[in-house]
């Protein structure tokens, strides 16, 4: 072996997080987030409307009065954390009046919504249908949003700002991965810790990085086409029917999506503890997000291997590992900030030591 040259671990670098430990937790969060925004809104427009001799711009006053409340305090919460003194949960080597990228979409569609259910309710006889489009409406947002992050990622765009802890010019991360990083490290409590653990896991994966890139295109592909879906029931069925599905119908396709995800990201962790073990879960430029390293079959390329033309827009331009020139390590240099040097090393608040 020569001098200075660097061994790689038997298995990726971990991320220092468990569910398994949260299980009460996010359980109980969750049964109140479905309380609050599926069960409160439908009984509420059931009872109120028919049972009550309320008018019906009263009766959409109460119920979009009480609506949600969890997700209320979950704005407030996420914005005490990244704001406090000394916070431990911001964004790696952010200031401290950065948002993360989750806050700021969490903002502007709260703004949105705000807009929609205004609209919807001031008029002396409520326009039912559009205050069923809240749900699908958060929908189209997010899909949006987050699947125009990965095609900027394909056709080679830098990062426009800082979004999260990826710094400004540097390679436009996959999205799903600054979702999970801003929700754990904030919602989870996973902090500084879990924004550095993911990202050295992020830039010396580039399976891991595939993964999370297939994953995204088929939540927020899925997101779209299931809300032009709802959408077009919305504005079909009859007003009560169509109120009831816009509040339920994305709880179902949310169910659906997270039963087929599940097993799906268990078969690819596993394939990629198998590709790093033998030496082929690496390659690229090493510490940089390389979107054209080479990587072992993910789990979905093996499924579009008999099903050719399935999604084939979703597929990353895959090519030779590229020879490291000035503009490559330029640009790992900006994608490595927040992430670990070449030999691992870094401090407890997540700068990288030299």
């Amino acid at each position: 072996m020569e001098d200075g040259a660097v061994i790689a671990p038997p298995e990726p670098p971990p991320l220092p997080y468990s569910l398994h430990t949260r299980k009460k937790a996010i359980a109980f969060f969750w049964i109140l987030f479905v309380v609050d925004t599926l069960g409160q809104p439908i009984a509420l427009y059931w009872a109120l409307w028919y049972a009550t001799d309320l008018s019906h711009n009263l009766v959409f006053s109460i119920v979009t009065a009480t609506l949600g409340g969890i997700s209320v305090f979950e704005y407030f919460y996420r914005l005490y954390n990244l704001f406090r003194k000394n916070s431990r949960a911001r964004p790696l080597n952010a200031r401290k009046s950065w948002l993360d990228f989750f806050q700021i979409n969490f903002t502007i569609v709260w703004l949105i919504l705000a807009a929609e259910l205004i609209a919807g309710t001031v008029p002396k006889e409520p326009h039912v249908r559009l205050v069923a489009m809240v749900l699908p409406t958060v929908m189209f947002y997010f899909g949006a949003v987050y699947l125009s992050l990965d095609i900027f990622r394909m056709l080679g765009y830098k990062a426009p700002f800082r979004i999260s802890s990826t710094p400004k010019g540097s390679v436009m991360p996959t999205a799903l991965y600054a979702l999970i990083e801003d929700v754990v490290a904030v919602d989870g409590g996973g902090g500084q810790m879990y924004r550095y653990a993911l990202r050295t896991r992020y830039l010396s994966s580039p399976y891991f990085r595939r993964m999370l890139f297939e994953m995204n295109c088929f939540w927020s592909g899925g997101s779209i086409v299931c809300a032009a879906a709802i959408t077009a029931i919305i504005f079909t069925v009859s007003q009560p029917v169509a109120y009831t599905l816009g509040w339920s119908l994305p709880f179902a396709w949310a169910g659906i999506w997270a039963l087929i995800t599940i097993p799906w990201v268990q078969s690819d962790l596993r394939r990629e503890k198998k590709a790093w073990a033998e030496n082929r879960g690496q390659g690229g430029i090493p510490w940089t997000d390389d979107i054209t390293a080479p990587t072992a079959r993910t789990r979905f390329a093996s499924v579009q291997e008999h099903l050719p033309n399935l999604l084939p827009w979703v597929r990353e331009k895959q090519s030779a590992p590229s020879t490291p020139s000035a503009d490559g390590a330029a640009d790992g240099a900006s994608a490595a900030d927040g992430a670990p040097a070449p030999d691992g090393t870094a401090a407890p608040d997540g700068q990288t030591t030299h």
